[in-house]
């Protein structure tokens, strides 16, 4: 059998092809060794004396082998000298390399052939070169005999044959040390496919174990579109194919142009069809032209390298910029648009750097900060004055400096502009979101801080520095944001404190420090503060006024107090009511019932003999020194009615009025902002209050349990009642009818809640306290005619499910309001209420053209006396109501108004008009009549809006009156609701009417909610993102971000309900992946926004979602990240300790630290626990 078994048929060179009857010798002929010869022998022996005669010579050491001795075989030996050659010059790169290895080497050999003829050779030369004896010693040792030697050369055999091989008998130690040959040992070559020879390939294969072939397939791969090349090449701008010449109109296609030829005989050999343009005519013709003689080059430069155009657009704009800001450097917008710029300008490619530059420069954050740096400080230099240079250079400064650093820098700038509120309001914001720098006593004495400065600005006594316009505004802005700062921050004694003490210093001013600067006021105000006398929201409280008239006749009389309080004493001992729960548990139920219960100051109580030692919580104690400094001026009547607005807010009462937009989102904590009030059952008629989204006093518990008390406990109610009977004793009129509505508001709120929370118990007590109120309310004078406060009444019975008894109440606001008609706006609210009330009691649209809501809105257009229903309505009445509305509507759009106050009230009165006119059409004629309303008038507010909106925008903001165009989209889209609810209807009216309110008015809470509530129930989500990435792209505000969010959340949930479901096989009709990343990455680019980097409510939100996936290291890592950002808002701190109980110790050491209200402290939890 022969050695290689594939070859074993295969003939010797030279020999004819073997016979099956030599097949048996020739199997055995491997054995022995056919490519020794002895003519080889004799001739390499021969070869090697006549070297060795010529080195005694000191002749050269030139090789003697001549073409003729190696007869046949010249084209083989050039070969192998070319070869030799090669490796001549690699060797000489590694020389150093080679010289060191081959000594730890010594005398073992490679198995390289090539390798060994290379070394022996390379010293040869160089010992022929340097020292000729050592040369001729190295020649007789390569000219040893063969069986000495371990070598037989190539170049020194003169027939070359194929049998030529090498014997190596030394033996290699390291055989016996290692698993395998060493590599170097092992003779590389490059395999050429995949195939072996002398295999079946129908039944073998073999399977090669290559790293390098893998290595190959790696590096082939396709690139993806976000890999560095392809974001620069994507980054760059593309040719524009255009011709200059003609205007660039967007037309649907590139034109092409044709040009007439002027001699058209000659062009007949070359373009016989006439199908070539004249460019390509005149080339075929030899002729030359000059204007396409230099175009094709352009355009063919700019295709080979587009880098050159893009550089050189860049470098214009580049220059441009530099040339606005030479010429003028006060142009401060110029200045910040070459910053901005330069964004724009790092992600093209440098048009500084060469050709080889441009492909290794690192893009860094650091690099475009640092110019965008050296740009603001040129800019300072030129305008050293400009406040918005200073605060862009600031908030740069904010990746590179230490916040110490930073804090200092400043303070600089508050020292040089101290008269600046919108920059105070930024550094307060600042200091307040500086984690490392937090305490909450520093930022209350820093805000204290501010408004003192802005005081004396305004007084004047800060002579250095004048007044700037919206001071004021700004400063009861600030005071606001100071309160919320605190109620969040756990301290909501001192909140409601500091709103008791500014009404009692602005609204109860005795006469005789009115003249004095603000800070000789507030000396005067001390004494009456910690003289223990009943301040705002107190029983028997009278104000400072008549305390110092009192003081200067000598005091008060000390009056007995009333007996007849039966005070509902609250055992501290019950507060555990079960001990068996963990600890933290524990804590957080005791936290939360003290939150809730003591909110209000304490003050000794002087009828039982109490001192200020009596207290055991002394945080409960207010010191004067604590909001001595926050005492504000209001000069402005409706400044200082929001500041009691504002007030009523804080504790809970809805109102009209919204927060300041500046401590908007600051104060925004509360998960609310998606509950929608009875919106499903009741879609005309939801109940929208304008402060969701925030934490009243004494509400505040954990994201996950949620337990809201309805209203407050029984001292909170008394105290609000206290309130509202002071507030009475300073209005007359409307301002008193107003509180009185605000008062009733706040009773029907309470009892929704009640009907949310579907307990019947405390619906029925809640029931008959706000039913005592109404009447009592509408017992007084100023009210009996009040129309709201009938209309409130009335939806407080209905709610209650006294039908009948809300009917009579309206029939008998109808009759009493007189013939006012279309043209009363209290009449026409009253009847638009009470007709959608009766409308949501309609199971569908069949029939309700003889309904009572029908009665209603005819007689209202009719102006006359109002006539209970009966049963029945004329057609004829239902024609001339038709005809005007339609005239009333008419003229209210035309209407031009004279003042602001009229311009609000016409706006009221227009909405409450088109609400009655849509809802009769929809009645009487359809869904579509309705709409088409809804729709003109939307068309013409829309086209007077900059007009008619732009007053109620900027003298009314501090109200913030939702404008006419918002609320007739509201009416607008809740009919369509309803109507798809009774009826079958599209969507698609409905969300086409919702997105385009929501483009214009994307901070809508109301109209966000009715968003994603009909978005839930789509199949597909693609529409709606889309819509929400482009809201969010374009507005300013929060609000897209956090519905976004909750729209991916609800459908989240919905899937795994889906999946989750057990009823057997279910294939899912949700096909949705990735939901979980597509959230957290929501999250992530909503805290980044400006608005949303310091909202607890966000941060709260992507904790609890983070919590809910079981991810606790990175819910852990997030809560630390959110305090970094949000270090006051004690609601982090308590949901960190219900997420991580683990770690209750050092979240309340935390908090201890930031001087967070920790109102149960774990010593006084141990000895609770004991007890």
């Amino acid at each position: 059998m022969a050695l290689f078994p594939a070859f074993a048929n295969a003939a010797e060179p030279g020999e004819p092809p073997t016979g099956s009857s030599e097949g048996s010798r020739k199997e055995l002929d491997w054995l022995s060794n056919p490519s020794f010869s002895t003519e080889d022998a004799l001739l390499l022996h021969q070869r090697a004396t006549e070297v060795a005669n010529l080195v005694p010579e000191k002749s050269p050491l030139i090789r003697s082998t001549s073409r003729s001795e190696l007869s046949g075989e010249s084209d083989t030996d050039e070969s192998l000298k070319q070869s030799s050659k090669k490796r001549k010059k690699k060797k000489k790169k590694h020389h150093n390399y080679k010289k060191t290895k081959k000594k730890t080497k010594g005398d073992s050999s490679s198995s390289e052939s090539d390798q060994d003829t290379k070394h022996i050779k390379d010293k040869a030369e160089g010992s022929g070169r340097n020292h000729e004896k050592e040369g001729a010693a190295n020649l007789d040792k390569k000219t040893s005999n063969l069986t000495s030697n371990h070598f037989v050369w190539l170049d020194d055999i003169q027939a070359f044959t194929a049998e030529t091989f090498r014997i190596d008998k030394k033996p290699d130690p390291a055989n016996w040390a290692y698993k395998s040959l060493y590599r170097g040992d092992i003779a590389r070559y490059k395999r050429r496919g995949e195939s072996c020879l002398g295999i079946d390939a129908k039944k073998q294969c073999i399977t090669w174990d290559s790293s390098a072939s893998k290595r190959k397939q790696l590096q082939r791969r396709p690139e993806r579109y976000f890999t560095k090349n392809n974001v620069k090449m994507l980054n760059t701008d593309g040719i524009p194919v255009c011709n200059k010449s003609f205007p660039s109109d967007p037309t649907a296609f590139i034109p092409v142009f044709q040009m007439e030829t002027d001699d058209p005989s000659d062009t007949t050999d070359v373009n016989p069809l006439g199908i070539y343009d004249p460019s390509t005519t005149v080339w075929l013709q030899g002729k030359g032209c000059k204007s396409t003689d230099h175009e094709p080059v352009n355009m063919q430069q700019t295709i080979q390298e587009p880098g050159i155009n893009i550089n050189s657009i860049l470098m214009t704009k580049v220059e441009e910029h530099n040339k606005k800001v030479r010429e003028n450097p006060r142009d401060i917008n110029a200045w910040m648009e070459f910053v901005s710029f330069q964004d724009e300008l790092m992600r093209g490619p440098s048009p500084y750097a060469s050709k080889g530059e441009q492909e290794v420069r690192r893009k860094s954050l650091k690099l475009i900060l640092e110019k965008k740096l050296a740009i603001l400080e040129r800019a300072i230099e030129s305008n050293p004055s400009n406040v918005d240079l200073k605060l862009a250079r600031l908030k740069l400064c904010t990746e590179f400096w230490e916040p110490p650093a930073l804090i200092k820098e400043w303070q600089k700038l508050i020292f040089l502009h101290p008269n600046n509120p919108e920059l105070w309001k930024k550094y307060l914001l600042f200091c307040q979101s500086q984690f490392t720098t937090f305490s909450v006593s520093k930022i209350n004495s820093l805000y204290g801080k501010c408004l003192t400065t802005l005081a004396a600005v305004q007084d004047g006594s800060m002579v250095s520095h004048p007044l700037l316009p919206g001071t004021e505004e700004a400063m009861l802005a600030i005071f606001i944001q100071q309160c919320h700062f605190l109620r969040q921050a756990g301290h909501s004694e001192k909140a409601v404190s500091l709103f008791q003490a500014l009404i009692d210093f602005i609204f109860f001013k005795p006469d005789s420090v009115k003249d004095l600067p603000t800070r000789g006021q507030v000396e005067f105000f001390e004494p009456f503060w910690d003289s223990g006398e009943p301040r705002i929201g107190e029983k028997g409280a009278r104000g400072w006024k008549a305390w110092m008239h009192q003081q200067e006749k000598g005091g008060w009389i000390a009056l007995k107090p009333d007996d007849d309080d039966d005070d509902e004493e609250i055992d501290e001992d019950q507060e555990i009511k079960d001990k068996s729960l963990p600890k933290w548990h524990i804590w957080l139920d005791i936290e939360y019932s003290r939150e809730a219960r003591h909110w209000l100051p304490w003050r000794p109580d002087k009828t039982k003999k109490e001192t200020e030692e009596d207290c055991e919580d002394p945080e409960r104690q207010v010191l004067f020194d604590d909001l001595g400094p926050s005492l504000i001026q209001l000069s402005n009547p409706d400044l200082q009615r929001q500041l009691l607005y504002s007030f009523l807010q804080f504790l809970g009462v809805p109102c009209t009025s919204k927060l300041f937009p500046s401590n908007l989102y600051i104060a925004m904590d509360e998960n609310n902002i998606f509950e929608s009030v009875l919106s499903d059952e009741k879609p005309l008629t939801s109940v929208s209050f304008p402060l969701s989204g925030f934490n009243s006093i004494g509400h505040m518990d954990t994201m996950l349990r949620r337990r809201h008390h309805i209203g407050h406990y029984k001292e909170g109610e008394e105290f609000i009642q206290n309130v509202f009977h002071v507030l009475f004793l300073l209005f007359s009129g409307k301002e008193k009818s107003n509180l009185s509505i605000c008062w009733l508001q706040y009773e029907i709120s309470k009892v929704v809640q009640c009907l949310q929370a579907k307990n019947k118990k405390k619906l029925k007590a809640q029931g008959r306290k706000s039913k005592k109120l109404a009447k009592n309310l509408l017992k007084e004078p100023d009210n009996r005619n009040h129309l709201s406060l009938w209309k409130l009444y009335a939806y407080l019975e209905w709610l209650l499910g006294n039908i009948d008894d809300a009917r009579k109440v309206f029939d008998t606001a109808l009759c009493m309001a007189g013939t006012g008609g279309c043209k009363s706006p209290q009449l026409c609210s009253l009847s638009l209420l009470y007709a959608q009330l009766e409308v949501e009691l309609l199971e569908s649209t069949e029939g309700a053209i003889m309904s009572r809501a029908v009665h209603i809105l005819t007689k209202l257009a009719e102006s006359g006396p109002y006539v209970p229903y009966s049963g029945q309505v004329l057609s004829v009445n239902v024609l001339k109501a038709r005809k005007t509305y339609e005239h009333a509507l008419q003229d209210y759009l035309s209407k031009t108004p004279v003042s602001d106050q009229d311009q609000v009230s016409d706006a009221n009165q227009l909405v409450n008009l088109v609400g009655c006119y849509a809802l009769f059409q929809y009645l009487t004629v359809g869904i579509d009549a309705a709409v088409l309303i809804y729709a003109q008038t939307s068309e013409k507010l829309e086209a007077s809006r900059p007009q008619k909106c732009e007053n109620t925008g900027e003298n009314f903001g501090i109200q913030n009156f939702p404008t006419a165009l918002e609320a007739i989209t509201l009416l607008h889209t809740n009919l369509l609701r309803f109507h798809m609810k009774i009826s079958v209807y599209p969507l698609n009216p409905l969300r086409e009417a919702l997105t385009e309110a929501l483009k214009r008015y994307p901070s809508n809470q109301s109209l966000w909610r009715s968003y994603i509530h009909i978005q839930r129930k789509s199949h597909s989500a693609s529409k709606a993102r889309r819509f929400f990435d482009g809201v969010t792209r374009s507005a300013n505000t929060l609000e897209p971000w956090l519905f976004a969010i909750q729209a991916e959340q609800m459908r989240k949930k919905l899937t795994e309900n889906v999946q989750r479901a057990d009823v057997g096989e279910i294939h899912s009709t949700i096909p949705e992946t990735g939901l979980t990343n597509r959230i957290v990455a929501l999250f992530e680019h909503a805290v980044q926004s400006e608005n949303g980097t310091h909202c607890p409510l966000l941060w709260r939100m992507y904790l609890n979602f983070l919590a809910s996936l079981g991810k606790k290291e990175k819910s852990k890592g997030l809560f630390y990240k959110a305090l970094q950002n949000c270090p006051w808002a004690k609601v982090l701190y308590m949901d960190a300790v219900e997420y991580f109980p683990d770690d209750l110790q050092e979240t309340l050491d935390l908090m201890t630290e930031k001087e967070l209200r920790v109102r149960v402290p774990m010593e006084e939890l141990d000895l609770l626990l004991e007890v």
